[in-house]
């Protein structure tokens, strides 16, 4: 296996794992909410204070792999989202859960930036959409894993079993560790003492008037990336359960059915980026994305419900493959994974509350108005998208590098 399909295999798995565990605290939460009697919003803070710990984790280990190397952070950063998510499973109270999804949070904050860095550094511009998008269907990977182990677990062994799964991220940090180099374009800076001189941190997000507007208008995007599948996924099969009468088995079809149409988007969408361009391919998703979910309030029937669903599903999260390679390409390697990890995951957090303004709009509104709102979200997302000015390659870049033949190297 050559170095451009390792760097995509380590950051697939990574992600897997990481999108595994994050839904392991949907499936068990009913079990954690009756086993240490706590209401539904002590519940939710579990989720909240997960993505409070991936914004954290993000910057800390994104400023730290700029620093020290890319694969050298990165299995620190699963390992220790393997100990939170272990250690979850050992948790006697509320309280302990908090602590330990902390701790996992952090982890897998670091994880998403440095594995989008690694293959963003490996790839050729050209190809990096589509290597992008295969990394980002990692989480969907992540998301029937777990739904299957659960099924298994949660009978047999209850939700403390379902986290002692943490420890498999262990042996797969291993064999990053020994399996995965360094990437050539870090290590070609280091030698020319660029990361001595530049070294990553926040404050460089925000260094000029040019890129401070850049990283706003992308961390505007990341969290509308995030609130809007939130609220999609978390609320919409309920709104149809009431809206269309749909069962609690029909509106698991639909999750299904929606799931597929990610994966299809995703993978379509890293072609549409290296064919058309980033800022093309984030418009055409992004006012699809807002036309379809407003329209999808008019849907009736099962198959229009279905259908309806993929189409959403298809569109508005898979620009979600894209991210990665948007803001990897608009910073330079010695703050590329600061920038990664702080943008999304601050979209992570923001964009993590989103199911609750959701929740307020249903009660007080419609559907209609709610599918409106999210539609709202995607336009702001694509007025966000027109600021940005277009990047310089890396080879214009005053504070970049040439790029690697990264087939040479290894």
């Amino acid at each position: 296996m050559n170095y451009r399909n390792k760097t995509v295999v380590a950051s697939v798995a990574g992600l897997t794992l990481e999108g595994m565990d994050i839904m392991f605290i949907s499936f068990a939460m009913s079990m954690i909410i009756a086993e240490f009697h706590i209401n539904l919003a002590t519940g939710g803070l579990i989720s909240s204070i997960t993505n409070i710990g991936m914004l954290i984790g993000g910057i800390i280990f994104g400023v730290l792999a700029d620093k020290f190397g890319r694969v050298k952070v990165f299995t620190y950063s699963i390992l220790l989202f393997a100990i939170g998510t272990a250690l979850t499973g050992l948790a006697t109270n509320i309280d302990q859960v908090y602590v330990y999804r902390l701790i996992a949070g952090l982890g897998a904050g670091g994880e998403y930036g440095i594995g989008m860095a690694l293959v963003s550094e490996a790839w050729p511009k050209d190809k990096q959409g589509r290597a992008s998008s295969y990394v980002s269907v990692g989480a969907q990977f992540g998301v029937i894993i777990a739904a299957v182990l659960s099924s298994f677990i949660l009978p047999a062994f209850g939700w403390r079993g379902l986290f002692f799964i943490g420890i498999i991220p262990v042996i797969f940090a291993v064999i990053v560790r020994k399996g995965l180099k360094e990437s050539p374009e870090w290590l070609s800076a280091q030698k020319q003492h660029k990361l001595v001189q530049q070294q990553g941190s926040l404050i460089q997000l925000f260094q000029n008037p040019k890129t401070a507007a850049t990283t706003i208008a992308l961390a505007i995007m990341a969290t509308v990336q995030i609130a809007g599948y939130n609220g999609l996924m978390i609320w919409l099969p309920s709104m149809l359960q009431q809206s269309q009468g749909l069962s609690v088995s029909s509106s698991a079809l639909w999750t299904i059915s929606t799931a597929v149409g990610m994966i299809l988007g995703m993978l379509t969408f890293g072609q549409f980026m290296d064919r058309l361009g980033t800022k093309r391919a984030f418009g055409i998703f992004l006012f699809a994305s807002a036309a379809a979910v407003f329209l999808y309030s008019y849907a009736t029937g099962s198959i229009g419900v279905l259908l309806g669903g993929a189409v959403v599903g298809f569109f508005s999260n898979g620009m979600f493959a894209g991210y990665g390679a948007l803001i990897s390409s608009y910073y330079p390697v010695h703050i590329r994974t600061t920038a990664t990890n702080t943008i999304f995951n601050f979209g992570r957090a923001l964009g993590g509350f989103s199911p609750v303004l959701v929740g307020y709009i249903l009660q007080h509104y419609n559907m209609t108005i709610t599918m409106a709102y999210l539609a709202i979200l995607y336009c702001i997302s694509f007025i966000a998208m027109l600021t940005i000015k277009n990047r310089q390659s890396r080879q214009q870049q005053p504070d970049a590098l040439p790029f690697v033949n990264h087939e040479n190297v290894i």
